[in-house]
């Protein structure tokens, strides 16, 4: 009777845990759908999308950022905001929801942590606290990776969005038309966006220069930073532009080839561990076998 009734509990735990956190995903809904309608009614986003990850519960992303908004104090929200325009972010996530969503993760973190322990009969804290820890640490791991991609995508593209800006520069055009010009015929990606945005704020009424100061900082990409202060140094001193231009795409196509030529020297070095740890082995298990047999049969082992 008593295994049992622990064999019952063992399978009630878990289903009133689900319960208990439906129903507090329903009593947000519930209190936090009349804020969440006044919040969006005055903001709307023009362009930009949130992540496709976060679509499925972005009402709720929403609702919770309205609660943490008193929390969120100045340095946590500049800290927040460099890393969402260093990603390209900027527009689609506003602080408060970015910091809403790494305490959701934390929350589903610890409620499958839970319910894991409950399962397997081990103390419920023990397993939902490092999976609240998991879950509050992979929105961080995520937008690192996002930033470090975007950056490599830029700097693959910068060569060749440098090579259109001097053809510009060289037929006549002014600055701003060679930009326009490379926008035009630039290859999608965010190199491409940033450059769309420096015409979108000098069409705006921001100088050009503050334009290509803001390019630099929201980037945070050595070689774009170049390409800003060689525009900026060619217009301030009156210097021939084409010639730093064509400088600056030579430059940065070194590089990309000495950045090439050195993840392939480190290559070897990161194939070490995963040959260690798992095709010796599999090679000596393969290798070492028939004579395992062979010993063994004559009984030797």
């Amino acid at each position: 009777m008593d295994d049992a009734r622990l064999l019952l509990d063992s399978f009630l735990a878990p289903a009133n845990l689900a319960v208990m956190s439906f129903g507090i995903a329903c009593a947000l809904l519930v209190v936090g759908s009349r804020a969440l309608l006044v919040e969006s009614a005055g903001r709307e986003r023009a362009a930009d999308l949130p992540p496709p990850a976060w679509r499925h519960v972005w009402r709720l992303v929403g609702m919770v950022s309205i609660a943490c908004h008193p929390f969120v104090g100045p340095g946590l929200r500049l800290r927040v905001e460099r890393k969402l325009r260093s990603a390209g972010l900027e527009f689609a996530v506003l602080p408060d929801e970015w910091v809403a969503a790494s305490l959701l993760a934390a929350v589903a973190g610890a409620t499958i942590g839970s319910v894991l322990a409950t399962l397997t009969g081990i103390a419920m804290t023990a397993g939902a606290l490092p999976a609240a820890l998991l879950g509050l640490l992979l929105p961080q791991a995520a937008l690192g990776d996002r930033i470090r991609e975007r950056r490599r995508i830029m700097a693959c593209q910068l060569p060749f969005v440098l090579d259109l800006v001097t053809l510009g520069v060289e037929s006549g055009l002014n600055p701003s038309a060679a930009i326009t010009l490379a926008v035009a015929h630039a290859p999608a990606g965010p190199m491409r966006d940033e450059l769309a945005r420096v015409l979108r704020d000098v069409r705006a009424g921001r100088p050009r220069a503050e334009a290509l100061r803001l390019l630099a900082e929201r980037t945070e990409t050595p070689g774009v930073a170049s390409f800003a202060a060689a525009m900026l140094s060619a217009e301030r001193q009156g210097l021939a532009l084409a010639p730093l231009l064509r400088a600056q795409a030579q430059q940065r196509r070194s590089e990309r080839f000495l950045a090439a030529e050195k993840r392939a020297m480190e290559a070897p070095v990161k194939l070490l561990l995963p040959l260690v740890a798992f095709i010796f082995p599999g090679t000596f298990a393969v290798l070492l076998f028939p004579i395992a047999m062979q010993l063994v049969q004559e009984g030797l082992f």
